[in-house]
């Protein structure tokens, strides 16, 4: 049974569009009724030092992976962009975050689900709720919407389509 899931895609290194751009086309190689948000640039956050701005975005989509083979799968196609991890925190040419899994709730070694700090990323809520604005987070029952409404404070209305 296929399960829905939510990425979010960031880049701060090098060309963060193609870096993104490369991302959605692999993405859509082990996502079905895949949907992107459009992108945003975005001051970093919970960084290390003085960096580049990031482009962000979202992603949605529906998979049959288990949730540890599709972070594998994040962080292969993170991998084939240069992707470097040498402290955290650290500049990046490509991030993919697992945000949320269906309603699972997962907290093992290396993956927790739903991403652990997404409900005060505005970075992560705003473009999430163009393309999914009813998509649950199954631990505080609320939508991508009202997370997003607690965070700026003003309820924003997107369409369901898309941006």
């Amino acid at each position: 049974m296929p399960s829905n899931v939510a990425i979010a895609l960031g880049s701060n290194v090098g060309d963060r569009r193609a870096h993104l751009d490369y991302a959605v086309f692999r993405l859509a190689d082990f996502l079905d009724h895949f949907r992107v948000s459009r992108y945003l640039d975005t001051a970093p956050v919970d960084v290390a030092g003085e960096q580049p701005d990031f482009l962000n975005a979202a992603a949605v989509g529906d998979t049959t992976l288990s949730p540890r083979e599709l972070l594998n799968a994040l962080l292969a196609v993170e991998a084939e962009r240069g992707r470097a991890r040498p402290f955290p925190g650290a500049a990046r040419t490509l991030d993919l975050d697992l945000v949320l899994f269906g309603d699972q709730i997962i907290n093992e070694p290396g993956l927790i689900v739903p991403h652990p700090r997404f409900r005060e990323r505005r970075f992560v809520l705003e473009p999430l709720a163009r393309i999914a604005p009813d998509l649950m987070d199954p631990v505080t029952g609320r939508s991508v919407a009202q997370l997003l409404d607690l965070i700026i404070g003003s309820r924003m209305r997107f369409s369901h389509g898309g941006s």
